[in-house]
């Protein structure tokens, strides 16, 4: 009888344990799960904030009028994507 009370207690023990290091885990978890978030977060501002200097850097590129062939045509090609991303939201507020 005293070794299965021994055994009963161990198990309670362990799962005590268990219990304690689950709770910690989820603690962990939610830590991370926050730092994820901002760091997306921040993320997409720097993004956005790429694409908007991008831009800048386009306009006073066509500004100077010193575009060669190959800047030309990604310039062209990042109009007619900008051009088409446009349309889709037109597209999109008229249905």
């Amino acid at each position: 009888m005293v070794e299965l009370d021994l055994q009963i207690k161990s198990i309670q023990d362990k799962l005590q344990l268990l219990v304690k290091q689950h709770q910690l885990l989820q603690k962990e978890n939610g830590k991370l799960k926050k730092e994820l978030e901002k760091a997306s977060l921040l993320n997409t501002e720097k993004e956005q904030s790429l694409q908007t200097l991008q831009q800048q850097l386009d306009v006073l590129k066509l500004g100077s009028g010193n575009l060669d062939e190959a800047e030309k045509l990604a310039l062209s090609k990042r109009i007619d994507a900008y051009l088409k991303e446009i349309d889709k939201c037109l597209a999109l507020l008229n249905t």
